[in-house]
């Protein structure tokens, strides 16, 4: 097969969450198991990281995996979903891996996904692993796909597990309640392996209180052990001065994912950065200021308060669940505009009320859909947001809503495409 017969074939034949959504979650390990021993277990030949939470955990991996590389480590990445190319999700250094890996792999694999009947994510996960095995990488950062106790990513043992924070998403699989959403995300701490809390409430505190001490696993609490001093927003990056604590020393950084809600991330990577080189990784101060201050250039990062033009300015953010939305909000403080122009998507399984009861009330939309068989239809979107006092137009594709609040927009106004993964993803720029 090519390149081009292979996605099709991973699009079509394989079960994909973005596609059909819980129909094709595997809420058990054993497909990814029995894959990884088919081709030897690649998970066991490289070191790691591991990252879960609600929200946060992409940026978080990004800033990590840009650090790691700064520090000199061949570094390997791997998140989802994709926005733009099948191959962001499996980097090293920054690069997305080969073409012809992808399509060597699957042509290998054609037996095995034959007789195990994997998901779309299970194959893309020991896909990854094989890639980082192979190329030798020092470190891979791992992102979780969904919760985490049964997300396939979970048969690596890391040197360190990271928990960005819990928040509802995703109920109709992990939980209703945040207790049972951050049970399944701690259960990627494993046995005496330290784990960093980025974000905690008070109904998930002693949940992964309770998880570490059952599996002897040193605990982290990022937020108490660092404070927040100062941000500042720019158009191309942030400053931001944090303080340790218990040493009463403040740093500043210049972080270019420029959004406020990246100084929780930031807090949640300087706590890992810092369990990392008790563990004898070389990373120091200058190192890690570096590696945030560059992290899209060396990472490739999109989608997070992602800047595609200016007069007016059109923002890109993937903030898709209440929690993310209420970031994106208080990031609009920070933004002098004269007028919002919402170009707005959702899928059909988010709390898409919850989230319309939150948008401002004068923003102009554009309602419109992602075109997979999860998305919202525009019209039903335009009909659910009435009933919330948004008033705006509908349209079948993003890239039509867009061109429409372009044209509508003044200089001074700002657009903010938002609402869903995948919706940004088809955004042309």
């Amino acid at each position: 097969m090519t390149y081009s017969q292979t996605l099709d074939f991973l699009y079509s034949q394989l079960p994909m969450f973005s596609r059909i959504g819980a129909a094709a979650y595997k809420a058990d390990l054993t497909n990814t198991i029995l894959l990884c021993n088919a081709i030897n277990n690649p998970q066991h030949k490289f070191k790691s990281i591991h990252i879960a939470g609600t929200n946060g955990k992409g940026s978080t991996s990004h800033l990590l995996a840009a650090i790691m590389q700064t520090a000199g480590y061949k570094t390997g990445l791997y998140t989802s979903p994709h926005l733009k190319d099948f191959r962001e999700r499996i980097k090293i250094d920054g690069v997305m891996c080969d073409e012809n890996f992808v399509v060597d792999f699957i042509e290998r694999m054609k037996p095995h996904i034959e007789a195990i009947q994997p998901s779309f994510f299970e194959l893309t996960v020991a896909m990854a692993f094989e890639y980082f095995a192979q190329q030798k990488v020092d470190i891979a950062i791992i992102e979780t796909g969904l919760g985490g106790r049964l997300d396939s990513t979970n048969i690596i043992q890391p040197e360190i597990a990271v928990i960005t924070n819990i928040g509802l998403d995703h109920m109709n699989i992990l939980g209703n309640t945040l207790e049972k959403i951050a049970y399944e995300k701690a259960g990627i701490i494993k046995p005496e392996t330290p784990v960093v809390i980025g974000e905690y409430t008070n109904e998930t505190k002693n949940i992964f209180i309770e998880k570490a001490a059952a599996e002897n696993a040193p605990i982290y609490f990022a937020q108490e052990n660092y404070s927040l001093i100062h941000y500042q927003y720019h158009n191309d990056f942030a400053d931001i001065i944090i303080k340790r604590n218990d040493e009463n020393i403040e740093q500043k950084y210049q972080l270019d994912l420029t959004g406020i809600y990246q100084t929780n991330n930031l807090i949640t990577v300087l706590e890992t950065c810092y369990q990392l080189q008790k563990k004898g990784w070389k990373i120091d101060d200058e190192i890690i200021k570096q590696g945030v201050a560059n992290s899209k250039k060396l990472t490739g990062l999109l989608g997070r308060w992602q800047c595609i033009q200016e007069n007016p300015t059109v923002i890109l953010d993937v903030g898709h669940n209440v929690d993310g939305i209420k970031q994106i909000l208080l990031q609009l403080n920070h933004i002098k505009y004269s007028s919002l122009h919402l170009v707005m998507g959702m899928v059909k399984d988010k709390d898409v009320n919850a989230v319309l009861e939150l948008l401002p009330k004068d923003a102009i939309c554009y309602f419109t859909k992602a075109q997979i068989e999860r998305a919202m239809h525009e019209n039903d979107l335009q009909i659910n947001a009435a009933n919330h006092q948004l008033k705006g137009n509908s349209f079948s594709d993003v890239n039509i809503a867009l061109n429409a609040a372009k044209n509508a927009a003044m200089e001074t106004d700002l657009i903010l495409v938002c609402g869903s993964v995948f919706l940004v993803g088809e955004v042309e720029y």
